[in-house]
């Protein structure tokens, strides 16, 4: 191991890496049940969609152990699912399949990207403002997808969206899930997600929500899987909305995996050697995703807590990377866990993404108001893309009105034109 990984290089331990692996492993682990909940949305079966989560972050974390050599470990992201199941599926009206094809694509561009200096370009290219405007959307719109899977927030024919029924036991044992995990999360207790969708569980079973007497691990199948895993569909790709869906979701993972591998190898880590192979690291994982059945994977936040508990090599994503392949087994339990389990995770992790707010400059009307289409438009048209479509449009619009067009960079300029053409052919078509 000592070779492998250089260890003694590293200044750590094989016991040190162990221990941050198992750590990073608990914090993450509540990714195998959340994913595919996500998933299921669009079509994909749920237990294809644990085995497609689990293989997608073992690969992930294979690709950051031995390419990149570093201790962060490679998940399903939340906000860029939810992109995958609401918006390219739901909204865009591209089957799941068809939406496989475009990460793949995504995954090959973004490969491109990592692998050449194109990336500093695009980033450099991207306003600050709307760059953590979409982070900020995208938590809102996470927030109000786990209202919604929990019946606190229902539709209304008059208002649209109203308060749900308290006295639905679904409802009351979210609340009392979301308590919990509240507690846990700020008592900063290890796995703190994953316990309290235990507690979730056992507390709907409690009330009679979930049955617990027929769960066993024999109940292991692969059978949906088959229908799940390289069944990509290019049929669709020269569609408008097929392209469009794939730059998008090109610019999401290339701005997300820049800050989370700039904070954790740069800031954390203190390797700032280990930022591009680790980039290039996350960008294959994207390939692999599409491949195995699932939305494309971006580095962990929660892998942070492994780094901070003592990783500092790639064993540390070896370890949590072997623990989640072996989760698979526990299958039949993770189907069985209701909404009121999961859509406490999904508000909290929504509400740790509007922090991003505080790096929007809103004193600056050029800046602050295309952030802030982007962060209302997101959640209210329950679409990541037409949300940063008007952002996106109406940044050049306000800089040309205040003089200050200079401030747009050509890429941002053909990015703009990218969006308004979408909106036109939708408009006419």
């Amino acid at each position: 191991m000592n070779s492998l990984f250089d260890l003694k290089a590293n200044e750590t331990t094989t016991r040190k890496e162990i221990i941050a692996g198992l750590t990073s492993f608990f914090a993450a682990a509540y990714i195998i049940a959340v994913n595919p909940s996500i998933l299921s949305d669009a079509g994909i079966p749920m237990e294809a969609g644990v085995i497609a989560t689990v293989l997608a972050t073992f690969v992930g974390c294979l690709l950051t152990a031995f390419l990149a050599k570093a201790p962060m470990i490679l998940v399903p992201g939340m906000g860029i699912n939810a992109m995958f199941s609401y918006t390219i599926v739901k909204t865009m009206g591209l089957s799941w399949q068809q939406a496989l094809a475009a990460v793949f694509i995504a995954g090959i561009l973004f490969s491109v990207v990592a692998f050449t200096k194109l990336g500093a370009i695009i980033t450099e290219s991207i306003p600050t403002s709307l760059k953590e405007a979409i982070n900020v959307g995208i938590g809102l719109m996470i927030t109000f997808i786990g209202l919604q899977k929990s019946g606190i927030i229902v539709s209304n024919e008059i208002t649209f969206v109203t308060l749900g029924d308290l006295s639905n036991p679904t409802v009351y044992i979210t609340l009392i899930t979301l308590v919990i995990a509240l507690v846990l999360f700020i008592k900063d207790v290890p796995g703190n997600f994953l316990i309290s969708m235990i507690a979730g569980t056992l507390i709907s079973a409690g009330f009679g929500l979930v049955d617990l007497t027929n769960v066993t691990l024999s109940g292991f199948s692969l059978e949906s899987y088959k229908d799940v895993i390289g069944h990509i569909d290019f049929s669709n790709m020269f569609s408008s909305s097929f392209i469009v869906a794939t730059f998008s979701i090109l610019l999401v993972l290339i701005f997300e995996n820049l800050g989370l591998i700039h904070g954790q190898i740069n800031v954390m880590l203190h390797k700032p050697e280990k930022f591009k192979k680790s980039f290039q690291a996350s960008a294959i994982s994207v390939i692999n995703c599409a491949l195995v059945g699932t939305s494309p994977t971006v580095v962990s936040i929660e892998g942070a807590a492994g780094i901070a508990a003592g990783g500092k090599s790639g064993l540390t994503s070896l370890v949590a990377g072997i623990l989640f392949l072996l989760t698979i087994v526990f299958m039949p339990v993770i189907k069985i866990i209701p909404n009121s389990a999961i859509a406490p995770i999904l508000i909290i992790i929504g509400s740790l993404m509007i922090k991003n707010a505080l790096n929007i400059d809103f004193n600056d009307f050029t800046e602050g108001f295309p952030a802030f289409l982007i962060i209302v438009m997101v959640p209210l048209t329950f679409s990541i893309v037409d949300g940063m479509a008007f952002g996106f449009v109406a940044y050049p619009i306000v800089k040309f009105a205040s003089k200050k067009h200079k401030e747009v960079s050509l890429p941002m300029y053909i990015i703009s034109i990218m969006f308004l053409i979408n909106f036109i052919l939708h408009a006419i078509g």
